[in-house]
């Protein structure tokens, strides 16, 4: 499976795709969602991790699986450790396995 080069985070896919139209506001949104404003807010503007109890949150109410929610935060998450580890990563040598 092929990754996204800089992958967005899933809050500002969020952001972007549900609150750009002005149809809901953030406010209204986590009371939908049953989360303080701050939570929402903080998902949206990429401080927080999209948790897996938001992923469940945000399936209900948007109509998609929570699991969309959870790969988007995890190949975000691996992007971001992949460059910051890079220089690390690149002294682990392969494991040699017995012929």
């Amino acid at each position: 499976m092929t990754r996204m080069h800089n992958p967005p985070h899933p809050g500002e896919v969020l952001k972007d795709g549900v609150f750009s139209e002005g149809a809901v506001s953030v406010t209204e949104a986590a009371a939908s969602l049953g989360v303080t404003r701050v939570a929402l807010s903080r998902v949206l503007n990429a401080r927080a991790a999209i948790s897996a109890e938001m992923a469940v949150r945000l399936g209900k109410w948007l109509g998609t699986s929570a699991e969309v929610w959870i790969n988007m935060q995890a190949q975000y998450d691996l992007w971001k450790a992949e460059q910051s580890l890079k220089r690390q990563v690149a002294k682990i040598p392969p494991l040699k396995r017995a012929a």
